[in-house]
């Protein structure tokens, strides 16, 4: 009797460990200096979401699915300029399960931080170490991502992004 339980238990465990975890959306982070610009830069963090999935603008109304929330640790060596912008084809439609209009994105999306690194400034520059024309900026992205069927708990993801 106790070794069909044990039996059981190990096999319940497999088909538990085996089930997949849903990931819809694959982000990636990076850097890119903006041409004729020193120290001016554009930080992309881009979802590429999965064939019948859909996540959320950072302007969707807040009786509706969770917004995406860009958030940028401090970090002294970086001024960031204005706020995040979308880029990607943005579709608006009225949802009944939340009784409001709501701002999503399908297939994929970048939203775009345009900083400007303080060191640049610096009437010294060529004075500075390679370590400090090196800036890490680290931050987050919270969102939510929905398919007709079901929506998945909100994720925050972390990132770092070098730029040099």
């Amino acid at each position: 009797m106790k070794r069909s339980k044990l039996i059981i238990f190990f096999l319940i465990l497999a088909v538990v460990t085996q089930a997949q975890i849903l990931k819809p959306v694959k982000w990636t982070f990076s850097g890119v200096p903006v041409k004729g610009k020193a120290g001016i830069y554009e930080v992309h963090m881009t979802a590429m979401i999965d064939k019948g999935w859909k996540t959320y603008s950072q302007s969707t109304p807040e009786d509706g699915p969770v917004a995406t929330v860009v958030k940028f640790k401090p970090n002294p060596l970086v001024l960031l300029g204005g706020k995040v912008k979308e880029v990607g084809e943005m579709h608006k439609v009225h949802e009944e399960a939340f009784g409001v209009d709501v701002w999503y994105y399908k297939d994929k999306v970048d939203f775009v931080q345009v900083v400007k690194l303080k060191n640049a400034l610096s009437p010294h520059k060529g004075d500075l170490s390679q370590r400090e024309r090196e800036v890490i900026l680290q931050g987050t992205v919270a969102f939510m991502v929905c398919d007709a069927h079901q929506c998945l708990p909100v994720e925050e993801i972390e990132f770092s992004v070098e730029l040099k």
